[in-house]
């Protein structure tokens, strides 16, 4: 059977199958709820558009398959996000994150279990971490809706994992730039060679994230579509003076950073829908932190422009150096020419009346030959010399 393998009367599979398995953990998610469970999904993509209410299109931008670049994007009931290996889907009171056991996913399934607990659970171990601690006060509680402490999880993964790579990349790059610069060898330019590409690769990628983080920004209508608490609450409470909903605990980074300004924000939930300050806080902090990765990567580039600037600077000295002794070879040829010329006309085989009983004759002829090349050298040299065509 093609794609099995026999051994002793049983079928074991190939890494066609294991490629198939593979692909199939791919198209599994992993959903986790406002109220601290998880669930492992394994369900076509009718049933995930059913069950957050998004087109076809929107998840077209998650498929693994196809190249799309960093978006997110906010819809009437879910966020779609795609920031590089993150590929999730944020409703207001749910999380669905595709390929769960990715290796670069793991570690963001953890923070969004530590994250997005219940508040109760949460309050109940910061009780036991402070009992017998009276002088310390309690942080305050981070009212941010459910959504954007999910969003925050996503941006700090992502900005941390570029920072990560970034910090790889000039750990490898400066000593190879260096060591390029103190010997040139066809092993350094191919390694420089294969970090300039890699450079470029990432400086793309973080590129993208920033892009799209300055698009939001920029636009206060696309950062109230990120606002799906606000929206529900608005659908669910038409009065504009209702209570607002109190949410549950965030990040101890940032989010807890604009606490404070979401509680301000939490009493226009209903009465002011282009208040944005919450969101644009939070995006902005993650935008600085993405651009001084970016400036990173620009510090890099500069570097390695640097360094190819004083390589072909060396590689023109030295082109210059043996443009110079080339041409004091062809200049010692031109003054050896000469003395050749006198050496043909005298071995010819002609009779002459004073090549008789006159061997003074050939030491004069061989002297004055070699002063004549000689003094016929210099003065090449020094015409070149007074021209500029040779270093003094």
């Amino acid at each position: 059977m093609a794609g099995l393998v026999a051994r002793d009367g049983a079928t074991t599979p190939t890494s066609a199958m294991e490629g198939l398995k593979k692909k199939a953990a791919a198209r599994s998610w992993i959903l986790l709820d406002s109220t601290g469970e998880e669930t492992i999904l394994d369900v076509d993509k009718y049933a995930i558009m059913h069950r957050v209410q998004i087109h076809a299109r929107d998840l077209r931008i998650l498929d693994p398959l196809l190249s799309y670049p960093s978006t997110i994007l906010g819809r009437e009931q879910a966020i779609v996000l795609n920031l590089e290996h993150i590929k999730a889907i944020i409703t207001s009171e749910e999380v669905l994150l595709r390929d769960p056991f990715d290796d670069n996913v793991i570690p963001i399934v953890e923070e969004l279990r530590r994250r997005l607990q219940p508040m109760a659970t949460q309050q109940g171990e910061g009780r036991e971490n402070l009992s017998g601690l009276h002088d310390l006060e309690v942080p305050d509680e981070d009212e941010s809706p459910f959504e954007f402490r999910a969003l925050e999880v996503a941006l700090e993964a992502i900005c941390s994992f570029l920072d990560a790579r970034t910090t790889e990349l000039e750990t490898a790059a400066y000593p190879a730039l260096d060591e390029l610069t103190s010997k040139i060898s066809s092993r350094n330019l191919d390694r420089v060679r294969k970090l300039k590409s890699a450079m470029t690769r990432l400086t793309a990628r973080v590129q993208k994230v920033r892009d799209e983080l300055e698009q939001l920004l920029d636009d206060d209508d696309d950062m109230a579509d990120l606002y799906l608490s606000r929206k529900l609450a608005g659908a669910s409470s038409p009065v504009s003076g209702s209570v607002a909903t109190i949410w549950g605990p965030g990040s101890p980074t940032i989010g807890s950073k604009i606490s404070r300004a979401s509680k301000a924000s939490a009493a226009t939930l209903h009465g002011n829908e282009n208040d944005v300050e919450e969101l644009e806080m939070l995006l902005e902090a993650y935008f600085m932190q993405i651009d001084g990765t970016l400036n990173k990567l620009t510090t890099l580039r500069e570097y390695i422009d640097d360094t190819e600037d004083y390589i072909n600077i060396q590689l023109d000295n030295h082109r210059n150096q043996l443009i110079q002794l080339e041409l004091f070879l062809s200049s010692a040829t031109v003054a050896l020419s000469i003395y050749a010329l006198v050496a043909g006309i005298f071995g010819m085989n002609i009779p002459y009346s004073w090549n008789n009983n006159h061997g003074y004759v050939f030491r004069l002829v061989v002297i004055i030959s070699g002063i004549a090349s000689a003094l016929l050298f210099v003065a090449i040299i020094v015409y070149a010399r007074q021209k500029g065509l040779v270093g003094s």
